[in-house]
Order: structure tokens, then sequence, then C-alpha cells
């Protein structure tokens, strides 16, 4: 495949992923946040979603270096739901709220977590990531009644 090809297919995996993790954040959430019902606005929130990201959460992620250090990343949730929290500004029909009128940032954190870890697992799943789990067995321990337990003798040359 040609690169081009390539780069608009994992664009296209990435945004599917995208799409079912703030799907599954919605249904899990339903009285909390809504995108109207239809699906063309979930595909634009999805969408939008996927532009802040790349755009807008670097440079939130360099203001807010020294408390992502100090909370050893945690933080994140915190921009994560920043960026959700922007998102139902921009888009009149995307709502997060705890009584269906004012916006709830405790909701906006709890979206982000859910959209976060399903993202993750749906990442790993497809392979749309470079990241790698693997599992390792270790040797088995050397066997203590032979006699040979890795202490014998030495020889220097």
């Amino acid at each position: 495949m040609p690169p081009q090809t390539t780069k608009f297919v994992r664009f296209l995996k990435s945004w599917i992923i995208n799409t079912v993790a703030v799907l599954l954040a919605v249904i899990i959430l339903r009285d909390h946040i809504t995108y109207g019902d239809k699906l063309e606005n979930l595909l634009i929130a999805s969408f939008l979603l996927g532009v802040l990201n790349v755009f807008v959460r670097p440079v939130l992620m360099l203001i807010a270096l020294p408390l992502l250090i100090f909370t050893l990343g945690l933080f994140t949730i915190v921009i994560n739901a920043l960026l959700l929290g922007l998102l139902t500004l921009l888009l009149p029909f995307f709502k997060i709220t705890s009584d269906g009128i004012h916006f709830s940032f405790g909701y906006a954190i709890l979206g982000a977590l859910i959209i976060s870890f399903i993202s993750i697992a749906l990442n790993l799943l497809t392979g749309n990531t470079n990241a790698r789990i693997s599992i390792q067995r270790r040797p088995p321990p050397p066997d203590k009644k032979s006699g040979n337990d890795g202490n014998g003798p030495v020889i220097d040359v």
C-alpha cells in the first residue's frame, strides 16, 4: 500500500475507535452526556474531539507539564475532561450535564475516563498503536536438591 493510503486507513481506524468510545461513554452515562441522538452528530463530535486531541491537547499538556509531573500523569484526565468541555462549547448538540441544563465537570471527567479506557482497549485489540503486550516466562529456578544451585566453583583465566 502507498504511504498515503496507509495513513488514511490508520486515520479511519482511529476515527472509528474514537466514535465507538464516545458512543459507549454516552450509553454508560446516558442521562448526563447527550449528542442529539443522530449518527451525524456523533460522527461530527468524535471527529472534532480527534481534531482537538491533535491540535489543542499538546498545547494544554505543555502548559500543564509541572502538574503532569507532580501527579505522575494523572492530570491528563483533567485535560481530557477540559477537551470534552470545549466540545460542549463548540457543538450546541453535545451536552455534559448533571441536571440537564448546567455543564458538569465531574461527568466530563467520568466521560474522559470511559473514553480513554475504551480507546486504549480498542487500539490494543485492533493493533492501531505501536504499543505491544508480551507475556514471557522466566526460566525455572535452579534445583537445590541436586546440588546445582548455580554457586559452583569459578575459574578465572
